[in-house]
C-alpha cells in the first residue's frame, strides 16, 4: 500500500576538498511546496510544511559519484545524512566551476513512491586553485534583512515565516558585494563564498530560492537543526556559527579568510575568536551596523584599539567596497 506521499532527498551544497568528501543532506518525505506560489495562504501552508517534517529515519542512502565510486550513509532519528570522508582524487569530475555532482538514493525501499525515480541530485564546491581567498558570511541581516534586533524578535518572524523568498528584502549593493569578492582583483578567481546562519535547515530551500533570486553567488549553504523542547542529542559546547567556520577553515589549511556579519547577534565575538584561533589567516572583518544604540557602542569598544586583522563596521555597500580594494581583494 502506497504512502499519501512520496519520499525525496534533498542534498544540501556543501564544500570540501579533492581527496575529502563533506556532503549534507535530508530523506523526507515530499509534502509539495512550491515556493512560486503567492499569497498568505500558499505561504501559511508553506510555513506550516517546512516545520511538519515527515522525516525518513535510519535508512541507508546510496551516493553516487562521477568517478564511480559508491558510498552508503544512514540518515539519523531527524532523516539527516552526513557523509565526512576521504575518497579517492576527484580532480577530474569538477566542473569549471569547482563543484562535484554527485546522485544519491535510497538503497532498499519497497512499496514506495519515490520521486525523480530515486536518483536525487547533490552539489559539493571544491574551491578552484586560481582562487586567493574564502568569504564566509552570515546571512540575517547581513545580506537578508530579518529584524533580529526587533522587540521580542517579532520581525524575524513575520518576515521568515510569512513573506515569500521574493519579496524578501537583500540590503542594497550586498549581491554587487559578494559577486565582486567571488571575482576577486583579476576578476576571475572564483574565490569561494560559504553562507553560514542560525538559521534551521527547514529554511534551506527557502534561503537558497532567494540568494539565488537576489543574484548572489552560489555556494555552501549552512543551516543548524532546530531543536525542539524534547530533542534529546547533545548540545555542542560551541555555538553552530562558530564550529561550521572553524571547519571550514581548517579544510582549507592553505587559503585565508573575509568574514562578513552583523551587529545584531554575536557575530563580532565569533569573529575576534576565530582570529585568536586562526592567526594569519583572517584577511578582514566586516561588520553591517544595525539600529540599536546599546549593541553597537558595545562592539565599537571592542574594536576601537584591535589592530590585528582589518575591521570595519558598515551600514552602506560602498563603504565595504571600497576598503576591499584598498586591501586589493577587489578590483
Amino acid at each position: 500500500m502506497f504512502k499519501k506521499d512520496p519520499l525525496q532527498i534533498i542534498a544540501f551544497q556543501s564544500y570540501g576538498t579533492k581527496t575529502h568528501l563533506y556532503l549534507r543532506g535530508r530523506a523526507l518525505e515530499d509534502e509539495s511546496i512550491d515556493l512560486s506560489k503567492k499569497g498568505f495562504f500558499s505561504l501559511l501552508r508553506n510555513t506550516w510544511k517546512r516545520f511538519e517534517t515527515d522525516e525518513v529515519r535510519h535508512e541507508t542512502l546510496k551516493i553516487q559519484l562521477p568517478n564511480e565510486q559508491v558510498l552508503y550513509s544512514d540518515t539519523n532519528s531527524e532523516g539527516y545524512y552526513l557523509v565526512d570522508e576521504q575518497t579517492n582524487d576527484l580532480t577530474d569530475s569538477i566542473n569549471e566551476e569547482g563543484w562535484l555532482n554527485y546522485e544519491i538514493a535510497y538503497d532498499v525501499f519497497k512499496d514506495k513512491l519515490i520521486n525523480l525515480e530515486n536518483r536525487f541530485p547533490g552539489e559539493m564546491l571544491i574551491p578552484s586553485e586560481s582562487s586567493k581567498f574564502g568569504v564566509i558570511s552570515d546571512i540575517d541581516d547581513t545580506l537578508l534583512e530579518t529584524g533580529v534586533v526587533s522587540k521580542l524578535k517579532w520581525k524575524v518572524l513575520v518576515n521568515s515565516l510569512f513573506k515569500h523568498a521574493e519579496n524578501r528584502m537583500a540590503f542594497a549593493g550586498a549581491a554587487t558585494i559578494y559577486s565582486k569578492l567571488h571575482q576577486g582583483i583579476s576578476g576571475e578567481e572564483a574565490n569561494p563564498i560559504f553562507y553560514v546562519s542560525n538559521s534551521p535547515w527547514n529554511l534551506y530551500r527557502y534561503l537558497e530560492y532567494f540568494l539565488k533570486h537576489n543574484n548572489f553567488p552560489k555556494g555552501p549553504i549552512l543551516l543548524r537543526d532546530f531543536r525542539t523542547p524534547f530533542d534529546k542529542t547533545k548540545k555542542r559546547k560551541v555555538s553552530h556559527k562558530e564550529h561550521e567556520i572553524k571547519n571550514i577553515i581548517k579544510t582549507y589549511p592553505n587559503k585565508k579568510f573575509v568574514l562578513i556579519g552583523d551587529a545584531g547577534e554575536h557575530d563580532i565575538d565569533i569573529y575576534l575568536d576565530i582570529v585568536k584561533h586562526f592567526p594569519n589567516r583572517i584577511k578582514a572583518i566586516y561588520i553591517r551596523t544595525v539600529n540599536h544604540k546599546k549593541r553597537m557602542l558595545r562592539i565599537q569598544r571592542l574594536i576601537k584599539d584591535y589592530t590585528n586583522v582589518p575591521v570595519l563596521l558598515f551600514k552602506d555597500s560602498e563603504e565595504v567596497l571600497e576598503h576591499a580594494r584598498k586591501l586589493r581583494l577587489i578590483c
